[in-house]
């Protein structure tokens, strides 16, 4: 028996499974116990130019009808966005087909539609390729800590914002001059929107969330921040303190595990931190669960041919399947927790302010933290004359009222300006 592939889309991604499926057959059908076999690959433009290795025989603009043939048993979806994704997948799955997807767009905007049809239909979903690259990290959630309690994830799931702040850290370049250099090597977008604005990690952290809790989120749950604002003085500032800026992706249970919080936005963590020391595009990924402790997760986080190896490793595992009569595992939303809003988040805050250097201004400043029951960590005073910066740390309170005091702070007379506001993680951590 031969096991028919569909493949959706033949980018930067499609044209890398296209080549491992035909440099590696031999070994495939070996781990799989089935030749694989392209039945097609459906493709917006033909005339397009593509890779030397991409069988042009094979291409198709007739998405509907490839995905919904008979000899085809596994469709590959690898175009990204909604639509028409949703509706191929759509109609693979009501025909029985397994779906193998890179879709994160999808998944964390209505994943809720795509897992119901597979669960109707019982095929396979499979879709390590959303997340994380080539990192082995969503099935190890979805089935090696099956048996565990998860308590956070947290880590760098965007490989374009972690080359741009490792590079602002380790050049002091600017937020623009960073970016820059990203696009030149191929790791930013044209419109970086997706990227720096916090969209592509925030709909990873639905995913990532969704998997360790038992639980249904979509990227609207997700808090999110870019990092568009972030200064090269920020920068600085960080280092200086021995901090480094990352924009991270945190999902938590509530203290009282009633409840799920879900935010993306960019933070000071201490060099001591594992992932501080995540440089360029790479992506790293720490799973705190209850008996396994902690495990992190380190590998190219985007690209061609990591992402295709994520897709490879779930054609062999639909393809086991398939062959065996069986299915892998299904969505897992039993614990149906309420995600909370960032107000109730209990975090840490680092804020400079530019103050009048006058008698008493500490004691002003202090007396708006304490209205607020925000407590005071650390406090640093930098420059003398008419002006002087306050460096405050706070210790751990909920994120509304360390933004009530921020708010509060921005009111006052002698507070000439709030220079920036971070929020700190990890120092749990070693």
């Amino acid at each position: 028996m031969t096991l028919r592939i569909a493949l959706l889309g033949c980018g930067v991604v499609g044209s890398q499974v296209v080549r491992l499926l035909r440099e590696q057959a031999s070994d495939l059908e070996a781990r799989v116990g089935a030749p694989l076999e392209l039945a097609g690959i459906a493709v917006r433009r033909l005339a397009r130019r593509r890779d030397a290795a991409v069988p042009a025989e094979l291409l198709t603009t007739d998405a509907h009808e490839l995905v919904t043939r008979d000899d085809v048993d596994i469709v590959v979806e690898v175009i990204g966005g909604i639509e028409p994704a949703r509706s191929l997948l759509l109609a693979a799955l009501g025909k029985g087909k397994a779906v193998v997807t890179a879709n994160k767009a999808l998944l964390a905007e209505d994943g809720a539609t795509v897992h119901r049809a597979a669960r109707e239909s019982g095929a396979d979903l499979y879709f390590e390729a959303s997340v994380a690259g080539a990192i082995p990290l969503l099935r190890p959630l979805r089935e090696s800590l099956a048996g565990d309690h998860v308590q956070r994830v947290l880590g760098i799931v965007n490989g374009t914002t972690n080359y741009i702040l490792d590079k602002m850290d380790s050049t002091g370049a600017s937020f623009a001059d960073a970016l820059e250099e990203a696009q030149a090597l191929g790791y930013a977008e044209a419109d970086p929107t997706a990227d720096v604005e916090g969209f592509d990690a925030a709909a990873k952290a639905a995913i990532l969330a969704g998997l360790a809790f038992h639980t249904r989120v979509t990227a609207a749950d997700v808090h999110r921040e870019g990092i568009v604002d972030i200064t090269a003085a920020d920068v600085a500032g960080a280092r200086s303190m021995g901090y480094v800026i990352k924009l991270l992706a945190i999902c938590a249970r509530s203290e009282d595990g009633r409840s799920v919080g879900v935010r993306v936005h960019p933070a000071m963590i201490p060099r001591s931190h594992p992932l501080a020391g995540v440089g360029e595009a790479y992506n790293a990924v720490f799973v705190e669960a209850e008996s396994a402790g902690r495990l992190m997760f380190y590998g190219a986080g985007a690209g061609g041919a990591p992402t295709a190896s994520a897709v490879l490793g779930d054609i062999v595992a639909v393809g086991r399947n398939r062959l065996a009569g069986t299915r892998g595992p299904q969505e897992s939303v039993y614990a149906e927790l309420p995600v909370h809003p960032m107000g109730n988040t209990v975090t840490r805050y680092h804020i400079s302010l530019d103050v009048a250097d006058k008698p008493g201004v500490l004691a002003q400043v202090a007396q708006v933290f304490a209205e607020h029951d925000v407590s005071i960590r650390t406090v640093r005073q930098q420059g003398y004359g008419d002006d002087a910066q306050l460096v405050i740390v706070t210790h751990r309170a909920t994120d509304a009222a360390l933004s009530a005091t921020v708010n509060r702070l921005r009111e006052m007379d002698i507070v000439r300006a709030v220079a920036s506001v971070m929020r700190v993680e990890g120092d749990d951590v070693g």
